[in-house]
């Protein structure tokens, strides 16, 4: 299953590990991806979601409401 993030849309980024001799070799950086569980009131049920650490914090701010309808706004199933 690919590391990428249902309400950001955050996923794997590459970047150089540098070495002590200072030779670059490439890396792959995958977001802080979590599972969690959130009650949705409005359909009276619970839904399960991979959400980026970041997304987690966004939806504290936003409610899961709106986070659920940007998800379904990008064509996400919930």
């Amino acid at each position: 299953m690919p590391a990428r993030c249902r309400l950001t849309g955050a996923g794997p980024s590459s970047e150089r590990k540098v070495s002590h001799s200072h030779r670059r070799t490439p890396r792959r950086c995958d977001p802080n991806i979590q599972r969690k569980r959130y009650w949705l009131p409005s359909e009276g049920r619970y839904v399960r979601l991979r959400l980026s650490a970041r997304a987690i914090k966004t939806i504290d701010e936003i409610g899961i409401e709106a986070a659920v309808a940007r998800v379904r706004a990008r064509g996400g199933k919930v």
